[in-house]
């Protein structure tokens, strides 16, 4: 595993525990739902070189508005 990959992982992990946090939910359940809506491969990693460049809280924001629209988009959590 190269530098970028670790880089990736680390700030997924702190995207997710961030986001959850704001939210009032556990990391796992934050995790689970972001995972049934493909955002952690969409969004987290295909996005990190522009969302890594923000401020953490902007990063939780923007994962949580992004859950909600495509939550929403499906018909809600499951």
């Amino acid at each position: 595993m190269d530098s970028t990959e670790i880089n990736k992982i680390s700030f997924v992990t702190l995207a997710i525990g961030a986001t959850a946090k704001r939210m009032g939910i556990s990391a796992t359940e934050l995790y689970n739902r972001l995972k049934r809506q493909n955002l952690v491969r969409n969004l987290l990693f295909d996005c990190y070189d522009t969302l890594h460049a923000e401020s953490i809280a902007g990063v939780a924001w923007n994962v949580e508005e992004a859950l909600k629209n495509w939550e929403a988009k499906e018909g809600g959590t499951q």
